[in-house]
């Protein structure tokens, strides 16, 4: 399969498909008969289920984390959206169909942060001298720390 040292240029829609027919044999015991393909317009997912086209698409972010185990798992969190729907079932992620059937067959609930967060700004408390660290600018006159509702200062700004 994918050793850690692998890049995403070994990797194509072909592969992906062939690995994804195989696991869903495997762990679901029924075909995957639609396309399972990369996008990488995703940003905050390992992957997505289409209700429409019933096609998965994968970030291809998760192949290049490395992990082979956090690539099958994906497919597998895919996989039980796609054969709870087909058959009828509840498919959200609070469905308990859907629970037990990622339980069953060892799926990922979630993914790991994919990529590095951007923090620009440090913000810090002037009475409690709490830190928060954050991608976008605040609006210091409405917003106040959580821990003593104390007023805010503009700490740091790291440019990007």
């Amino acid at each position: 399969m994918m050793s850690s040292g692998n890049k995403l240029s070994e990797w194509n829609d072909q592969k992906l498909q062939r690995l994804t027919e195989k696991i869903s044999r495997q762990f679901f015991q029924r075909p995957f008969k639609h396309q399972a393909s990369f996008n990488s317009r995703l940003r905050t997912t390992g992957g997505r289920y289409l209700l429409v086209t019933h096609n998965i698409e994968i970030n291809p972010l998760v192949v290049i984390h490395g992990k082979t185990e956090l690539l099958i798992g994906v497919i597998k969190h895919e996989l039980c959206h796609y054969h709870l729907h087909l058959m009828g079932k509840p498919h959200t992620h609070q469905a308990g169909e859907f629970k037990n059937l990622l339980m069953s067959t060892q799926g990922i609930r979630y993914v790991p942060q994919l990529q590095p967060l951007k923090l620009r700004y440090l913000y810090v408390c002037s009475d409690c001298g709490q830190r928060y660290y954050r991608q976008r600018k605040i609006n210091l006159q409405k917003f106040v720390c959580g821990r003593c509702h104390g007023k805010l200062k503009l700490g740091s700004h790291f440019a990007s």
